[in-house]
């Protein structure tokens, strides 16, 4: 499996605990294994018992910000994914009596203003779980190099959604979290098994045209415009001084004021400014991964799994955690 490419992170998260001296020397404890292996990893288990690896989902997922280089990795990212979306998307219940699939950015914003004073990460959160789309923070990636920033899963015609980069500050998880939902409404999973970004849409500047819809989803959302006009009242400020400007506004406006901040960064270039003054704005704050799982832990039906495939989340969950 490591010279398949799997990172030795997610193949000992995958391992399973029952393993021992004992079980390596029964042919029928190293068959079940390779199953609890192959159905965590998304692997086929047929290879495995001639010590060959082969992607279950291969070919399965729709890359954003493909690079040559990881053209290689695409099989290994997308397997692991797919297995580990459609897991919690099985300990995932689907809400009756909620039409949400045709909602647009403004309607789901609207619909957000009335249960929660700003669109922000917690609010996101939220409204995905009542949407029926679990969302959790993983501890491990399936390469040594991160080369995932989020991932969006389809089954069944349901959805989940992976995030790979642990951020102290809110604002910037929150604009991944919208991007995903973005492509999940606009209908750009529709016909794929999952969607993976590798780069942060909140820096990236991309081309593509389902990047740009799924950006603007996100402005919409996040801020109620797809070109937040964000005018300073001066030229020269400092990071205390724009965060307590954004702090001022978010009241105003409803706007997160992590999301004032990145929207000037991405504006006009301040990223250091920008990233200082969230510090201000946040404070000491646990990394955004503790708050998604934590609710992640709450909202799963952990009866719906088998012991294995608990036991498999719960310690992804955990690493993230730290």
């Amino acid at each position: 499996m490591r010279k398949a490419g799997l990172s030795k992170a997610a193949i000992d998260a995958a391992w399973p605990s029952w393993w021992n001296d004992e079980a390596e020397t029964s042919p029928s404890s190293r068959a079940e294994l390779r199953f609890a292996l192959s159905r965590r990893l998304g692997l086929a288990p047929k290879p495995m018992l001639g010590e060959r690896v082969e992607f279950f989902w291969d070919d399965s997922a729709r890359f954003k910000h493909l690079r040559v280089h990881d053209l290689s990795d695409r099989s290994t990212i997308a397997s692991f994914g797919i297995a580990l979306g459609r897991e919690l998307i099985t300990a995932t219940s689907e809400p009756e009596g909620i039409n949400w699939r045709s909602v647009d950015a403004l309607s789901l914003r609207e619909s957000i203003l009335r249960n929660h004073h700003l669109v922000d990460l917690s609010a996101l959160v939220a409204t995905c779980w009542s949407f029926g789309i679990p969302i959790i923070h993983l501890g491990v990636v399936p390469l040594e190099a991160k080369s995932m920033h989020a991932m969006v899963v389809r089954y069944e015609n349901r959805f989940a959604i992976l995030l790979a980069r642990n951020n102290r500050f809110p604002a910037m998880t929150a604009y991944t979290l919208a991007h995903e939902l973005g492509h999940i409404l606009l209908g750009h999973i529709d016909d794929t098994h999952a969607l993976v970004d590798l780069e942060d849409p909140v820096e990236a500047r991309d081309e593509d045209p389902q990047e740009k819809e799924a950006d603007n989803f996100a402005l919409l959302l996040l801020t109620g415009s797809t070109n937040p006009i964000i005018e300073p009242d001066r030229t020269n400020f400092n990071a205390p001084t724009l965060a307590t400007a954004a702090i001022n506004a978010a009241e105003a406006y409803r706007v997160d004021p992590g999301t004032i901040a990145l929207a000037l960064a991405y504006r006009d270039g301040s990223w250091a400014r920008s990233m200082s003054a969230l510090k201000f704005i946040y404070g000491d704050t646990p990394p955004v991964s503790h708050h998604i799982n934590a609710l992640a832990r709450q909202m799963l039906e952990w009866d719906e799994l088998t012991e294995e495939g608990a036991e498999y989340l719960d310690r992804i969950m955990m690493i993230a955690d730290g």
